[in-house]
């Protein structure tokens, strides 16, 4: 067991690692069910909004609802696998949304960072990466982890690391030709999902759209999927958004034509269409290839020096294989409904005419057409692509994608 750390925490910014700036104070609000944050004297002198609902003044920024951190602060704290990682091996006294983000270590997404200091940044020490060498090592403290067993203490360094990677699947942190990479493994019921991934995201790459550098890892017991990180470039932490995180702060309900405005209004005047353009096309493919779990979590928007927002690469692109029908969000005229017509109703949403967003539909159509080849040649076996064709090839998409190419 371990001291839980106190009701008041302090949150820095670890743009360049080896000179953090103070933020300002974290404190336990809504009966212990939320964290809010107050920005300190000199970051309000010379510091940025972290999010739009964070302006530079002196009060205490609370979060919107139960169980949330303030602001762009939520995107700093663990989500389902993070927690469920903490609660096992950590086993604090208490489970606060204070404690989880403590316990989630110096490494977490974006550029903040907590510390139980507020004079000097001292977070959770957590210890080096685990390295290409020890991924066997780590997929036993995985499956350790699902099974409930014990994990000790040379084990928990493997793993504790990637516990602020967003999402349910199990995942660590890996030093990979001197960069930090995530490391994502499968689970019993999708086998192939790591390799699936990787065929799912070269294939948007084909279809223009920017992603994240992927890599299947190999190891005795299978192959897991080794994810470039986007936050990190050169030696620097990269402040970064999720687009549940912007758009709520932005006041906005949480669609694709939102995030597209979004982009507009924050996003650099020379990249305004291209950014857009890139969304819809993103849009496209979720679509097309049946990946329905595209919530605002899976988007991510860097934050330049300037204040103004870019996409980051796509990241989990890949087919849920659920035949749903319907995006995490909203697309069009009719809700999130998974349909071309849908996603052509707001094109002008993305400054585009309704002749450049048909083009950009066929461009993504073409390639999505080719998937099963794709597939093939990344390793995905045959009867995993019968199993996906039962979704990415019903008469639902297969019409849509005809209707295209």
């Amino acid at each position: 067991m371990h001291a839980a750390p106190p009701d008041t925490l302090y949150l820095w910014y670890l743009g360049d690692p080896g000179a953090p700036s103070l933020v300002g104070e974290l404190n336990l609000v809504m009966n212990r069910r939320g964290v809010s944050l107050k920005y300190a004297d000199a970051w309000l002198k010379a510091g940025f909004p972290l999010s739009e609902d964070l302006p530079l003044i002196d009060v205490e920024h609370l979060p919107r609802e139960k169980d949330t951190a303030a602001g762009a602060v939520d995107d700093a704290r663990p989500d389902r696998w993070g927690e469920r990682i903490i609660r096992l091996l950590d086993r604090p006294p208490r489970l606060s949304l204070l404690e989880y983000l403590y316990y989630a270590g110096d490494d977490r997404f974006g550029a903040l960072g907590v510390s139980i200091s507020r004079d000097a940044y001292l977070p959770r020490e957590i210890g080096p990466l685990p390295t290409l060498a020890e991924v066997d090592a780590v997929h036993e403290v995985v499956r350790r982890v699902l099974a409930g067993e014990p994990v000790d203490a040379r084990q928990k360094r493997l793993i504790v690391p990637g516990v602020t990677m967003g999402g349910a699947r199990p995942k660590a942190l890996l030093q990979l030709d001197g960069e930090e990479w995530v490391l994502k493994f499968a689970e019993q019921d999708r086998p192939a999902e790591p390799l699936i991934e990787h065929a799912a995201m070269t294939l948007a790459a084909g279809a223009g759209i920017k992603v994240a550098e992927t890599r299947p890892i190999p190891f005795t017991n299978g192959v897991a999927l080794a994810i470039r990180r986007f936050d990190r470039a050169a030696g620097r932490r990269l402040h970064a958004l999720s687009a549940n995180v912007a758009l709520q702060a932005a006041g906005a309900e949480r669609s694709y034509p939102n995030l597209a405005l979004l982009l507009r209004r924050r996003g650099p005047v020379e990249l305004h269409r291209e950014q857009m353009r890139e969304l819809f096309r993103r849009l496209m493919f979720n679509i097309l290839i049946d990946n329905t779990d595209d919530h605002e979590k899976n988007h991510v928007l860097l934050v330049r020096e300037d204040q103004q927002y870019v996409l980051a690469p796509a990241f989990d692109v890949l087919p849920i294989g659920h035949s749903l029908g319907y995006q995490s969000m909203a697309v069009g005229a009719r809700g999130a409904e998974s349909t071309i017509e849908n996603a052509l109703s707001a094109a002008t949403q993305y400054w585009l005419s309704p002749r450049d967003a048909l083009a950009e539909a066929r461009q993504v159509a073409r390639i999505v057409d080719g998937w099963q080849p794709h597939f093939a040649a990344n390793g995905i076996s045959e009867a995993s692509i019968e199993e996906l064709a039962r979704h990415i090839d019903r008469p639902f998409l297969l019409e849509q994608r005809l209707a295209l190419v």
